[in-house]
């Protein structure tokens, strides 16, 4: 079987080809972004990250199928990190390209182009990592006000189960917030695909609430958006990151599995003596490889703090812990009667 990463061009349905990016110095090294014919032109889903390589790969993508970039009618966007998204703003400034994205996107679209992207700091401390924001302060912050230029507005915001029109095919856009606020996927039903984005991939687990503007519940989101795929007949599963795989189901069902165990996992660790997210983040495993906390770089421990806080606030709303906040930070524990 072909690695997933390396580059070309893979027709995955009639008319639909999945074409791998590179990304730079990332754990996932790759993002697939997928050409849709339409006519004499081409619909994109998802874009890339805007850098060089990235750029000069897409192109010689495109020119493998006969387009070029003046050919692509419009940006179709699950979501607004940058591996999906920046690289269709600045095509789009060359070319004029449209693009559109979910609205649930805008909030946090509006705080980075506000320059307040740097929300993750009061978050941190909130959930007890006073150090770790020090770190992200000065090592992210200085990076991500100077992001500000690789974002703009999209053309067009896509809301509700809206129907995008194509040439020979038409797709729903389905919001699946959880990874994102605003994160969409695109149903062909007709030739049974799924362009999932990162909400269903088939190897690892998506982040959950990584985001400028975090929403309340964000893994409460992520589970009712991933039942939500279930009410769908089963599709083939075009994912962001990671090989296409014919079942959308089988990987729902292992994706809500995993985040049952983690609840429980979570749980006990609190009972056994954590107290805030940070801490209970510091004493469970991460990765398949159950990696301690002190052995993920700096993103990575953002991460694991952000989603240990997702998966604290929905076993406090579910009654089966309890929460209090002591000098702005959240404590969690047994639920006392």
């Amino acid at each position: 079987m072909t690695d997933w990463t390396e580059p070309g061009v893979f027709e995955v349905a009639p008319g639909v080809h999945r074409i791998p990016l590179p990304l730079p110095n990332d754990g996932l090294h790759t993002v697939n972004v997928y050409a849709i014919e339409d006519g004499d032109g081409v619909v994109m889903i998802d874009a890339g990250w805007a850098l060089d390589e990235a750029t000069d790969r897409l192109e010689a993508s495109l020119d493998t199928l006969g387009y070029g970039f003046a050919d692509i009618r419009r940006f179709l966007v699950t979501h607004m990190h940058r591996d999906h998204y920046t690289l269709a703003v600045a095509l789009r400034k060359r070319f004029g390209t449209k693009i559109a994205l979910g609205l649930g996107e805008q909030p946090s679209l509006e705080r980075i182009l506000g320059g307040r992207a740097d929300a993750q700091l009061s978050n941190l401390r909130g959930w007890g990592a006073s150090d770790l924001a020090e770190r992200w302060r000065k090592a992210a912050v200085p990076l991500e006000r100077k992001s500000v230029e690789a974002y703009e507005l999209p053309d067009e915001w896509l809301t509700g189960a809206s129907v995008v029109d194509l040439d020979k095919r038409v797709l729903t856009t389905v919001p699946t917030p959880g990874h994102t606020a605003g994160h969409v996927v695109f149903v062909d039903t007709a030739s049974s695909l799924l362009f999932a984005g990162d909400h269903v991939l088939p190897h690892i687990t998506p982040s959950i609430g990584f985001e400028p503007s975090r929403p309340e519940l964000p893994l409460g989101d992520y589970l009712d958006s991933l039942r939500l795929m279930r009410e769908h007949p089963d599709l083939r599963l075009l994912p962001a990151h990671g090989p296409v795989t014919d079942s959308v189901h089988q990987r729902v069902d292992e994706l809500l599995r995993h985040h049952e165990e983690r609840l429980e996992a979570t749980v006990a660790s609190v009972t056994g003596g954590t107290a805030t997210a940070y801490e209970t983040a510091r004493r469970l495993g991460w990765t398949r490889r159950q990696r301690k906390f002190d052995e993920l770089n700096l993103f990575n421990q953002v991460l694991a703090t952000g989603e240990t806080s997702a998966h604290l606030d929905v076993l406090v709303r579910d009654g089966r812990l309890a929460s209090s906040t002591v000098d702005g930070v959240v404590h969690y524990g047994a639920v006392t009667v």
